[in-house]
């Protein structure tokens, strides 16, 4: 999962700039996605998942730590994308909803980037989700996905790259 744990703190790093939405509204008169979502936070998270999954298939094939998935470029890059538009699709719901940017929204904010990744590389490359993700590992990223998540934007609250803790 690092492939897709890693895009949603990157973007944080190296957000800013232009709205992937280019600050147009909806039907509803609201936001696309809002100010937060941009196209360089969207696209260095990309390349900072897809980075460390390059890392992770070389310490498989090079350490034979078969204990790792057995990644492949496909698998990274759609984790790493679909951890991002899981949080984009998750930002499109908050704002139907009325939610403001950095508004929390329990469940939602942990889990949107597993859902994508899942969703996109289950359409994409289902035997790879299949061949990887047996019962105990989904298990785990169930029970360890919100922890990180909490423990990820506390630091990153205190570094100065998010406005809230959550």
């Amino acid at each position: 999962m690092l492939p897709a744990y890693v895009p949603n703190s990157a973007a944080a790093l190296f957000g800013g700039g232009t709205p992937i939405d280019l600050g147009k509204t909806f039907t509803d008169g609201r936001r696309i996605f809002g100010d937060g979502k941009t196209y360089r936070g969207f696209f260095g998270g990309v390349l900072s998942g897809v980075l460390v999954g390059l890392i992770e298939i070389w310490v498989w094939s090079s350490f034979s730590l078969t204990a790792l998935p057995n990644q492949t470029i496909l698998s990274v890059t759609l984790l790493a994308s679909g951890a991002l538009l899981g949080d984009l699709a998750k930002s499109f719901l908050k704002r139907r909803l009325g939610k403001e940017r950095g508004e929390s929204w329990f469940l939602a904010d942990q889990y949107d980037l597993v859902i994508g990744s899942f969703l996109l590389i289950l359409l994409v490359y289902p035997q790879w989700l299949l061949e990887n993700i047996t019962l105990p590992v989904a298990v785990w990223i169930i029970i360890v996905t919100p922890l990180l998540h909490r423990i990820v934007n506390i630091i990153g609250y205190y570094i100065g790259v998010k406005d809230v803790p959550w």
